[in-house]
């Protein structure tokens, strides 16, 4: 027996969530998704002891000029059209591009979704770019983790931050 049930959109993604099923799908930002990236960003960082800096984050106030119109690329993580993800690659001088941005809800952790992100900017970077530079807090050890994985080197560390780097 088949049993069908009308849910509002916040009832089927709290179901999802209950069984498991939630699935992220990735796609390129659009501005409607600008508040709901910032407040993913702002969750995970309080999450790992970070704080919003205005300065550091201000990216996030014009993602079309600090990535699109600078020829990089923002993708995004949803789940039932929820951001739950964020991934992003900008481009530098000397063919360089920078991977940045990969955050991602912690309830869709460790089923391969940060992954997912993650390749997906190393993707578009490797068909755009020489190389990729990333840097990375020193506590943040699965991330370090899937970059060597992923062929980067270590670079230097500096200032509590780790830099890793990958040529194409």
């Amino acid at each position: 027996m088949v049993i069908k049930l009308k849910l509002k959109k916040e009832d089927k993604y709290r179901l999802y969530k209950l069984i498991g099923r939630e699935k992220m799908i990735i796609q390129r930002y659009n501005d409607s998704m600008q508040g709901e990236i910032r407040d993913v960003v702002l969750e995970v960082l309080l999450e790992h002891g970070f704080e919003y800096d205005r300065l550091k984050d201000a990216d996030l106030k014009d993602i079309n000029g600090y990535y699109f119109a600078k020829g990089g690329t923002f993708f995004v993580g949803l789940a039932d059209g929820r951001v739950v993800g964020t991934a992003a690659v900008r481009k530098l001088e000397g063919g360089m591009c920078e991977i940045r941005r990969i955050y991602l809800k912690k309830d869709f952790r460790g089923k391969g979704n940060g992954e997912k992100l993650f390749l997906a900017a190393l993707d578009f970077a490797g068909k755009n770019c020489a190389g990729v530079v990333l840097k990375t807090d020193t506590t943040l050890k699965k991330a370090i983790s899937m970059y060597l994985k992923h062929g980067f080197t270590f670079v230097e560390e500096k200032e509590g931050y780790l830099y890793y780097e990958k040529r194409f």
